[in-house]
């Protein structure tokens, strides 16, 4: 019987919470389980907000979602194998939902698994500390309206405050003197801002990916992306171009390291996010790249520098809640003492498998076979409920071949649940051509 401490209630608190209750109606629980979550409701990135930079008590804004963003992977790779879409929205519906419908489906389940009154909104975690004489956890909270601060004690912690809310953000010639906008795209909210104006995209992923696509298709003038490594190499519609690295900007110029150059009235930096975590004493910080396997997680999940302490969705991912969902139920089993960890030793050595295994992958197709069967290895180890894992691999090598073939059509594909076999129906308007993001207009029949 222990006390534990979630942070964070976006889709991986959620899943975490979701797998206790879970294990709670099975007749299997803890003392008491307690989320904090930061913002006034819950999902995490996925509540949407149009503040950037501080919110209205002072603390960084933690969302980086923006309107008009629609799911850039099929539904059908994240669907929750004991949710399913058609149960939430009592049918089938297309392949690829706007921001909106993804969210009324993830809060739809916490919903249905009655798991709200375990959050405390408007909380946030200020400190984590560990006591190694006592082996519990101290954790500093704060109710963001009144600014009172409370410490208790938790028996394990576990982290779900996600990895895309801090912006990294690099300097380059020029930009103080800039004298149209630079921003980055945690701070992006509505490419509307950019119809008849020139931009420059910096970065090579799908942020840059979609940012670029959103500008084009809500009236920017010329979207330019400028990679630092290599291009993304889509057959982009005309307005967008792809360049190599920024060298530096004189005055609206931006002047590239192939000599080239072009004028533009603002910069967007799709440069990633940073593993931040200024909550925890230092000795208890993840510390990792964005990468599919961060080491010094065991089973991508418990920390080896103090195995009371958990962590979900540190990876970067092909795979999201799905993936969640299969962590959360690692989690919870480890806390619940279903499943014992190894030794340091053998913990390690785990790693170390997984962690050369992922120096030999080349590109897409190896690291969504990787992240497959790090989902599988999960999967297998709880009563998670079983899904056709294969045909979900076969959904993300089919979806990267789309977007070769149309970096504008790719969304408008149909694909196959792997949880009831139910065949999505096709959008009735191309995404392209749609400017509705909203719930209402995407269900319309």
């Amino acid at each position: 019987m222990s006390r534990v401490a979630i942070i964070g209630a976006g889709p991986s608190g959620l899943a975490q919470l979701h797998a206790f209750e879970q294990a709670r109606l099975d007749g299997a629980a803890v003392d008491e389980v307690v989320c904090f979550e930061k913002q006034s409701d819950w999902g995490g990135l996925w509540n949407y907000t149009w503040r950037t930079g501080l919110d209205e008590y002072g603390d960084p804004v933690h969302g980086s979602m923006y309107r008009y963003l629609w799911s850039n992977g099929p539904k059908e790779c994240l669907e929750f194998a004991d949710y399913t879409f058609d149960e939430h929205f009592g049918g089938p519906i297309p392949s690829f939902p706007p921001r909106e419908v993804l969210y009324d489906y993830i809060t739809g389940r916490a919903k249905k698994s009655n798991i709200r009154s375990r959050i405390r909104f408007d909380t946030a975690v200020r400190w984590v500390d560990f006591d190694e004489a006592t082996e519990t956890f101290t954790v500093t909270s704060q109710t963001r309206p009144d600014a009172v601060t409370r410490t208790e004690t938790f028996d394990w912690v576990i982290v779900a405050s996600g990895h895309f809310s801090t912006p990294n953000v690099p300097e380059y010639p020029g930009f103080s003197t800039f004298p149209g906008r630079v921003l980055h795209s945690h701070d992006f909210r509505d490419a509307s801002e950019f119809a008849g104006r020139d931009l420059l995209v910096l970065g090579s992923s799908y942020s840059a990916e979609d940012i670029a696509l959103q500008a084009l298709k809500y009236g920017a003038s010329s979207v330019t992306i400028s990679y630092r490594t290599r291009p993304m190499g889509f057959d982009w519609p005309a307005g967008i171009r792809e360049v190599p690295a920024l060298d530096r900007v004189q005055d609206r110029t931006a002047h590239f390291v192939d000599g080239t150059a072009c004028a533009v009235d603002a910069i967007i930096m799709c440069t990633g996010y940073r593993h931040h975590f200024p909550f925890l004493r230092d000795e208890l910080r993840l510390r990792t790249p964005n990468v599919l396997y961060p080491a010094g997680l065991y089973k991508g999940v418990v920390s080896t520098a103090n195995p009371r302490l958990l962590y979900l969705a540190m990876q970067d991912q092909y795979y999201t809640f799905t993936m969640f969902d299969a962590q959360a139920f690692f989690a919870r089993d480890v806390v619940l003492g279903r499943i014992a960890l190894p030794p340091a030793a053998e913990m390690e050595a785990d790693i170390a498998g997984w962690l050369d295994r992922q120096n030999t992958l080349t590109g897409p197709m190896d690291d969504i076979a990787f992240q497959t069967d790090y989902v599988a290895d999960l999967c297998g180890r709880t009563d998670y409920p079983a899904f056709d894992l294969d045909l979900v691999r076969e959904h993300f090598v089919a979806w990267e071949h789309h977007k070769d073939e149309s970096i504008t059509g790719y969304r408008d594909r149909s694909f196959r649940s792997p949880c009831t076999g139910t065949v999505a129906p096709l959008h009735h308007t191309p995404w392209w051509n749609e400017l509705d993001d909203s719930q209402a207009r995407f269900l319309r029949p």
